[in-house]
């Protein structure tokens, strides 16, 4: 196990290099002059000049890349452009929430899709199964956006059971911090849910059927066993690949639902860092979002690992 991961964070390297180059060079080519926004049309020339050499902009684009990179690997991610806050403390401040709501969705997903998905491939054909598919063809079809509008129309200006918009930190009050998850992360968890309860059905039906879990019901193991020791292990190697895109499905679906409950995380940072284009921001939010993305695929290496020791490295 431990030559597996030392080999994904190996691997990880060039394409963070690959990354790095990509967002550095993508920002650089933005058709405004980031000096203009600052300074706007009434500076003088001398200022402009000034501002240009703060920032570093006369510099050539492979020396700047190379000061940008050396001081990411340190962990400085460089300074906002307008209010010279550091991009690596912004990003830490509003990281908590993003993560808080992506963390809750995903274990509303693994636990509807999960239960969806047995409950219909134990009952093939069923009543049941045909309302888990029809559950899951409208989760679905349903952009979760749309989907958090009609549960805080439903939950929190009608009913009031939750609060509409904001976000309470864990820290603060974890009963705040519940009510305030609870909705967007359903918004999230819900949808997601649906593609977890398509692949677990798939699995689990193709999985019923071998030899070995006819022969564990032949000797008389309870039907509980049979399900959660014999047959959900092995479905669960596909069902962790669906996992781990749906994740970065819900970051990135994340971003938008923040915007829906006025929650001050990554996404409202990331939409004004657009607006003004910061560039310093911009480049820190995509590195950031990018690293929590590799961290998840190695999770899900190191799960192969644990579920499949054919997966592992000799």
């Amino acid at each position: 196990m431990v030559k597996l991961i030392s080999q994904r964070l190996m691997a990880m390297l060039p394409l963070l290099l690959i990354v790095s180059i990509l967002t550095f060079s993508f920002t650089a080519l933005l058709p405004s002059d980031p000096v203009d926004l600052i300074i706007g049309d009434r500076g003088s020339e001398e200022q402009y000049q000034l501002v240009r050499e703060r920032l570093g902009l006369n510099e050539p684009f492979v020396a700047r890349y190379l000061t940008w990179l050396g001081k990411a690997v340190q962990g400085d991610l460089g300074t906002s452009f307008f209010n010279s806050v550091r991009v690596s403390d912004a990003v830490l401040l509003r990281m908590p929430a993003t993560l808080s709501l992506t963390l809750a969705a995903v274990l509303i997903s693994v636990v509807v899709g999960l239960g969806a998905g047995i409950a219909a491939a134990l009952r093939p054909r069923s009543w049941i199964d045909r309302l888990a598919t029809f559950g899951a063809t409208i989760g679905q079809a349903i952009p979760n956006f749309w989907f958090g509008l009609i549960l805080a129309s439903v939950f929190a200006v009608t009913l009031r059971w939750f609060p509409a918009t904001g976000y309470v930190p864990l820290s603060a009050s974890p009963l705040g911090w519940l009510q305030s998850i609870t909705l967007p992360a359903l918004a999230l968890g819900l949808s997601t849910s649906a593609a977890i309860a398509r692949q677990v059905r798939s699995a689990m039906v193709g999985v019923l059927q071998q030899d070995y879990v006819r022969a564990a019901r032949a000797q008389g193991l309870s039907p509980r066993r049979v399900i959660f020791r014999h047959a959900l292990k092995n479905a669960l190697v596909p069902v962790i690949t669906v996992l781990s895109f749906q994740i970065t499905v819900l970051l990135g679906g994340a971003l938008i639902v923040e915007q829906v409950f006025a929650i001050n995380g990554i996404g409202s940072l990331a939409i004004a860092a657009v607006r003004q284009q910061d560039i310093p921001m911009i480049q820190g939010i995509v590195l950031v979002l990018v690293l929590i993305v590799m961290a998840v695929q190695l999770v899900t290496d190191i799960l192969y690992g644990l579920i499949n020791p054919k997966a592992r490295p000799a």
